[in-house]
């Protein structure tokens, strides 16, 4: 218990602000910048703010979920961190399931903070919000393990590896927007279980297929 909470502090050290590799504003600025930026696209109409509000506030935190994808894992495997740990008795699927819980506390939290403001801004009403912040707290852990997977699958990759990774996540992460969105028009419950029950399975799924890819990239 006491390694993995060692690797949990390490890894919100590097994701979190201050390191050379974390920087949870860049995510909640680009978050609010979309929010704000909206209404001057489609007009000052309160009725179609309120209407499409929720819709854009999903595709803004997923939109933030891509950034931080190219610091999540090629720096640990290039350094050599990873042969560490392995050879410590630590599987790749203990450091890849730590990573992904500080991956979604470096931006889970912050983003269903922002939603807050975000929904003033498109003058979304409190019911809409309340669906809102339940969806995303049931769809970013989702979101979180998507980038994992895509992370450690494009690991060994060079230069265009980012755009890669966000390329491919963008269409894996269409499911949760289906329902966690679709939930503000469903009235609610149903879109948010099946938002809830398909982020279940990806972060069960996310430590292995992340295990794996990372022992693959290591040894191509």
């Amino acid at each position: 218990m006491s390694v993995l909470a060692t690797l949990l502090r390490r890894d919100l050290a590097a994701l979190l602000p201050g390191s050379a590799r974390g920087n949870s504003l860049l995510p909640l600025l680009f978050f609010l910048a979309v929010a704000m930026l909206y209404p001057f696209a489609i007009g000052p109409e309160p009725q179609l703010l309120a209407a499409t509000g929720g819709g854009v506030i999903w595709v803004a935190a997923l939109l933030a979920a891509i950034l931080p994808l190219d610091r999540l894992l090629a720096t640990d495997v290039e350094n050599g961190f990873f042969d560490q740990w392995t050879l410590r008795g630590i599987a790749e699927e203990v450091v890849v399931a730590v990573r992904l819980l500080a991956h979604w506390l470096s931006f889970g939290p912050i983003i269903i903070a922002a939603a807050i403001p975000a929904s003033a801004l498109v003058g979304m009403d409190g019911e809409t919000l309340r669906i809102v912040l339940i969806g995303l707290l049931a769809g970013t852990p989702g979101l979180a393990a998507i980038g994992i997977i895509i992370a450690a699958v494009t690991v060994g990759l060079r230069g265009g590896g980012a755009a890669l990774s966000g390329l491919l996540m963008i269409p894996l992460a269409v499911p949760l927007l289906i329902f966690g969105a679709g939930s503000l028009s469903s009235g609610g419950e149903g879109g948010l279980a099946l938002t809830g029950a398909i982020s279940l399975v990806l972060v069960a799924i996310a430590p292995f297929a992340g295990g794996a890819a990372i022992r693959a990239a290591r040894e191509g």
